[in-house]
């Protein structure tokens, strides 16, 4: 081998070593670029719309408030999507198991009385956890047990849940004499607090993070599930239960989804509101797989996704720009990021069937 075939080598080694950073920071790069040029042909300069974006967001007190208020549903819903891919299963119905916990934690905030605040709190979040983790369990029962695929039957889940909420917000549970879609307030017992500017529910999902990423790192039931999600097969071989992994997963990945709905009721909105949920669940989606399906690095991810949320409402005053150049901008990383991983999902059964041992995610 020659020195220039040796170096080329050598550059491909280290890119193949550090393609979990290198392909979202690239993704990430590449979506505002093409963002910035859209821009610039409706006849404002790139640079200012972007640093209205995170001006708005991270220099302004409110503003920095509202970015980790967007900031704290997102990093759990990314990582229910992430404990989903690590077990090999792809949660699309996070926004169902969302928004189901967030209205049963509003519920139980506005129906439940007598409870000191403390007590109060926890179990509103509770019932969020517990709302979250049986709709998800739904799916993974029919994956496990009728060989219903999780995209299939979460995708319907999400439709079905959000026509029960709808009827729900505009019937029994509505709040009276409002046209609005929506609850009463919660009591102020089962309010989450701030610490200046810094959502109590934020620092409860770092915890939740780190307790994951432990989880699945440094104990055998997250070894059991790494090892179902990188090759069913050799899992079976080693006599790990295929049924039982399948809905725990589902179980523990829809239990943080609601728990990002419950926060999101709990510490934000005060109340159930349809609009205000509207596609947390799917934001989710785009978190973990920027993050490569570590639990880790969701929190990056989420807040990068919550500044763009919370900075692009001052796009328009700001430069007469609709905020929704932040969905376009979110969608063109996803299709980036997720080509080469979904690639790997839909095509892994192929490889297991002729390899002994195959790469998973969060690697």
């Amino acid at each position: 081998m020659s020195l220039t075939e040796q170096k080329a080598s050598d550059k491909l080694g280290i890119f193949v070593r550090n393609q979990s950073i290198v392909v979202p920071i690239a993704a990430i790069l590449v979506a505002f670029v093409l963002g910035g040029i859209l821009i610039f042909l409706q006849g404002v300069n790139p640079l200012v719309a972007y640093k209205a974006i995170f001006s708005e967001a991270w220099f302004d007190s409110d503003g920095l408030l509202r970015t980790f208020q967007k900031t704290t549903p997102l990093v759990l819903a990314g990582l229910a999507v992430t404990v989903g891919l690590r077990v090999g299963l792809f949660n699309i119905g996070a926004q169902g198991q969302l928004i189901s916990a967030a209205l049963a934690s509003a519920l139980a905030g506005i129906y439940i009385t007598n409870l000191s605040p403390i007590l109060h709190v926890i179990v509103s979040l509770f019932c969020g956890v517990i709302v979250g983790a049986l709709w998800a369990g739904i799916a993974g029962v029919l994956k496990a047990y009728r060989g219903v695929h999780e995209v299939i039957s979460t995708i319907m889940l999400n439709s079905i849940a959000i026509g029960i909420l709808d009827y729900l917000v505009s019937n029994p549970f509505k709040e009276p004499d409002q046209s609005l879609q929506r609850t009463k307030k919660i009591a102020e017992t089962a309010v989450l607090p701030n610490i200046g500017v810094i959502p109590f529910g934020f620092i409860l999902a770092l915890i939740i993070c780190l307790l994951v990423s432990w989880m699945l790192n440094k104990t055998t039931a997250g070894f059991r599930f790494n090892t179902v999600g990188k090759n069913k097969f050799a899992a079976t071989y080693a006599g790990i239960n295929m049924k039982l992994m399948v809905v725990t997963g589902m179980l523990l990945s829809g239990g943080l989804a609601g728990l990002g709905g419950a926060i999101e009721t709990l510490g934000i909105t005060y109340r159930f509101e349809p609009a205000f949920n509207a596609g947390l669940g799917f934001d989710g989606i785009t978190i973990a797989l920027l993050a490569r399906a570590n639990p880790l690095a969701t929190i990056p991810a989420a807040i990068l996704v919550g500044t763009l949320r919370a900075g692009g409402a001052s796009l328009q005053f700001e430069t007469g720009i609709e905020p929704e150049i932040v969905d376009v901008l979110l969608a063109i990383t996803l299709l980036l990021v997720s080509a080469p991983i979904l690639a790997k999902y839909l095509f892994r059964g192929k490889a297991q069937k002729s390899a002994n041992v195959t790469s998973g995610w969060g690697n």
